[in-house]
């Protein structure tokens, strides 16, 4: 799918070609959906998408400086124990879509409830850029506006539309539409399941 319109630029991410690699501590595995800038090494990246296999309980990596945003995709739940400054917090995600917002330098253990799980994960740089996530459920209609979009199929098979033209691709598990530069763009989604809806906006201009 090329670009929509002569300032957004859109990418069409099949879930099928993302590849596997180890965790930061080694404790699970991630795919990486997309990240800014392209390539970047874990300690220099401004945003970073991705997937990942938990299947054994244990900590989380750590990321200082980094704000993040965890959604349950699928298996039975996952606990998170948080200990921030003395305090301890529990993150607790039951069903599919359930979400969790916690900083990247948090100490965090997850504990399985009953088997392996898949999440999704955004994380975001401190005073670089913000991250918001929505969940988008069956049909949808919505006006982008953001540095960086991107439309993440978590269940079912969705047609997403987007510009005048209204051109659809079609995204089923895992798949993922990126559109940078969104401004003002339209965008309708059809059909069963439910996206998340990632919008990344730079504080720092000098990195847009």
């Amino acid at each position: 799918m090329s670009a929509t319109s002569s300032a957004a630029s859109v990418s069409l991410i099949r879930g099928a070609d993302l590849v596997a690699s180890p965790w930061k501590n080694g404790g699970g595995v991630t795919r990486e959906v997309a990240a800014y800038p392209a390539g970047a090494a874990l300690d220099a990246f401004v945003w970073r998408v991705s997937v990942a296999d938990v299947g054994a309980a244990g900590p989380f990596s750590r990321f200082a400086g980094i704000d993040r945003t965890l959604v349950l995709l699928s298996g039975a739940g996952m606990m998170l124990d948080e200990a921030d400054e003395g305090q301890r917090v529990m993150h607790a995600l039951r069903e599919p879509l359930d979400i969790a917002r916690f900083k990247g330098e948090t100490a965090i253990d997850a504990r399985l409830v009953d088997g392996p799980t898949r999440d999704f994960n955004l994380m975001v740089r401190r005073g670089a850029a913000t991250g918001e996530v929505a969940i988008w459920r069956d049909e949808a209609r919505a006006q982008l506006d953001a540095d960086a979009v991107l439309l993440f199929c978590a269940q079912g098979a969705l047609d997403v539309a987007l510009g005048d033209e209204m051109k659809a691709a079609t995204l089923t598990a895992n798949d993922t539409l990126r559109i940078d530069n969104a401004r003002a763009l339209r965008c309708e989604v059809k059909g069963k399941g439910a996206l998340l809806a990632v919008s990344i906006r730079y504080t720092d201009k000098s990195r847009a």
